[in-house]
């Protein structure tokens, strides 16, 4: 009699399932668990597996004592053991998913987006997603020292304490870029002190003639960081729309960000 290859194509005995057979069991119950993100019961699990009730039972049971499964009111979720996975390249994964997300808004808007972050004293860019019909700004003076000017600079200082704003302003000065750039530094500080959480920061031409900004803020624990927008002037009637869809998009892109 001949011998099943092993691997993938050998055929488990007949009665108990042999261990290729389970793990393939296995993961087609966390796959049909991911489709349930409100939870789903042992029976709609089976019905959907096409497995029989004992073994997405027996495999649940399994998964939920190594942190693969929890049951919250009857209804099966993904355990936390999957957030470790990976975490080697939890950077990686995260900024994978941060372009994908700037990309759909980018498409979303019509406009290039940003997201940037404001730590160890200094603005940074962290990631930009343009395209040809949805160009970047020109950054024709180095962004970490023209925050005063940007949509972006303005949401990220207006986040800092005063103290914080002060000393940004001590290490970099303010400077006139254009005819429309506000230099008077306590002018800014108010302007700063008073901005609400909750209304977009614009820049128009301020950093550069031509082009226009809006900028919201993102938290997560302790990040300071912005949502942005940019277009061309001849488009400003549609920054407000922009700006309102950024706002509404800054809570879910953290989320997505999650690990």
């Amino acid at each position: 009699m001949s011998t099943p290859a092993p691997g993938r194509h050998a055929a488990p005995d007949q009665g108990t399932p042999g261990p290729i057979t389970s793990l393939q069991h296995a993961l087609r119950l966390l796959e049909a668990v991911d489709r349930h993100a409100g939870g789903a019961t042992l029976v709609a699990l089976a019905r959907e597996t096409s497995l029989s009730l004992s073994t997405v039972r027996r495999l649940a049971e399994i998964l939920e004592i190594e942190g693969y499964l929890q049951c919250q009111d009857g209804g099966w979720l993904l355990g936390g053991t999957f957030a470790l996975l990976g975490q080697h390249n939890r950077e990686q994964l995260v900024r994978a998913r941060l372009n994908r997300k700037l990309a759909e808004l980018r498409d979303e808007l019509g406009a290039a987006v940003y997201f940037s972050r404001y730590h160890d004293g200094e603005l940074s860019v962290e990631a930009v997603s343009a395209a040809d019909h949805a160009p970047a700004v020109q950054e024709w003076v180095d962004f970490r020292a023209t925050a005063h000017a940007s949509a972006i600079g303005k949401c990220l200082l207006s986040q800092l304490d005063h103290d914080g704003r002060r000393d940004h302003f001590s290490r970099h000065p303010v400077a006139r870029l254009t005819s429309r750039t506000v230099t008077d530094a306590d002018q800014l500080m108010h302007r700063l002190e008073r901005q609400p959480a909750t209304v977009p920061v614009l820049d128009i031409q301020e950093y550069a003639l031509g082009t226009v900004c809006a900028a919201v803020p993102v938290t997560a624990g302790s990040t300071v960081g912005c949502l942005a927008t940019s277009m061309p002037v001849d488009n400003v009637h549609r920054l407000k729309a922009a700006a309102e869809l950024l706002a509404a998009r800054a809570a879910p892109l953290m989320l997505a960000m999650a690990v």
